[in-house]
């Protein structure tokens, strides 16, 4: 697997899910290889994040680190590590490739037209992770949806409906994913298992089909969800339309 990004210390135990604590002791233990060095500094890549989230996932199922070393060492003995650290980095890798943006608080404020005479609607926003603080910073991460919750707040949609419906929103689209997720697994990661763990041999190329499926469940969800935007527009504004035009229509002469 390519070895793309960078990260410190700090950056590669908060994308994986752990600690800076527990990234010493992996590597203490042989679990996660040394870091690359840029003059003085550590540098991690994507192979370091995604054998770091495998040996959480290993780790939340009930395997020891002890166990966990035992598998990466038999896969060091006959197979190629890159094939499960690539099946890892398929399952547990984002789905979007969206950046996400820190800066002091001054900063975000201002490049997101945040308000600050409504502390009601900064601590939902803080609540639902639209924006997280970082020691004497602020991270928000995701751009996109905060951008366009604050366009709909412009266009006139309170904040407190806006954050109703996010909660439902989110509420709908965790039982999409659900059901997707396990559509997957029942029918394509299952079958490649042995004792828990993917058979080592198939290991390639159900990262393969992995891959290729990843990017469907957002597809197939942005056509439904704009053929049933088009089809309520046209109920609702549709017909809101074609009463005004009525109305403005001069009488029929008799």
């Amino acid at each position: 697997m390519e070895a793309t990004g960078r990260y410190r210390i700090d950056d590669l135990a908060r994308e994986g899910g752990s600690t800076v604590r527990n990234v010493r002791a992996y590597q203490d233990r042989g679990l996660l290889p040394p870091p690359h060095r840029a003059g003085r500094v550590a540098l991690y890549d994507d192979s370091h994040l995604a054998r770091l989230r495998i040996i959480g996932s290993l780790l939340d199922r009930g395997f020891s680190l002890g166990n966990i070393g035992e598998l990466i060492d038999s896969w060091h003995g006959g197979r190629d590590l890159g094939d499960l650290l690539g099946l890892g980095q398929q399952i547990t890798g984002p789905y979007s490739d969206e950046v996400a943006d820190r800066g002091t608080p001054q900063e975000i404020f201002e490049r997101y037209g945040l308000p600050v005479d409504d502390p009601d609607a900064a601590v939902q926003a803080l609540e639902f992770g639209l924006v997280e603080i970082e020691g004497d910073q602020l991270r928000v991460p995701s751009p996109r949806l905060l951008r366009a919750g604050l366009e709909l707040h412009r266009a006139g949609v309170p904040f407190g409906e806006l954050f109703a419906e996010l909660r439902r929103l989110r509420s709908d689209v965790d039982a999409i994913a659900e059901r997707f997720v396990r559509l997957i697994v029942a029918n394509v990661f299952e079958p490649h298992i042995v004792d828990g763990l993917p058979a080592p041999e198939k290991a390639a190329e159900l990262s393969e089909a992995l891959g290729r499926i990843r990017p469907l469940a957002t597809t197939v969800v942005n056509v439904e969800l704009a053929r049933a935007l088009q089809a309520r527009s046209q109920a609702e504004l549709g017909a809101r339309l074609a009463d005004l035009l009525a109305q403005s229509a001069p009488p029929q002469a008799g």
